[in-house]
């Protein structure tokens, strides 16, 4: 059996460390309840080796091993930039 590589596309809200950027994943889900859409809002820390992306910019970003206790995700390339 293969196994399914996650990927998500996001914006970069923080590039102040050192080859490591935040993206903020945002995904729209009906409420169980109320039938309503709303927005979900969640962070996941990617590697960035050579410092290219800057904030605002959007990122796809691929699963992979483990880099540090917080990164287990790497910026694959560029959507748009700010």
């Amino acid at each position: 059996m293969a196994k399914v590589i996650r990927s998500y596309i996001g914006k970069i809200v923080s590039d102040a460390r050192d080859k490591s950027v935040t993206v903020l994943i945002e995904r729209r889900v009906r409420h169980p309840l109320l039938g309503k859409i709303v927005k979900k809002f969640k962070k996941y820390h990617a590697h960035d080796e050579n410092n290219q992306y800057k904030s605002g910019d959007v990122v796809v970003i691929v699963e992979s091993r483990p880099i540090s206790k917080s990164k287990s995700w790497i910026v694959e390339s560029s959507v748009e930039k700010a």
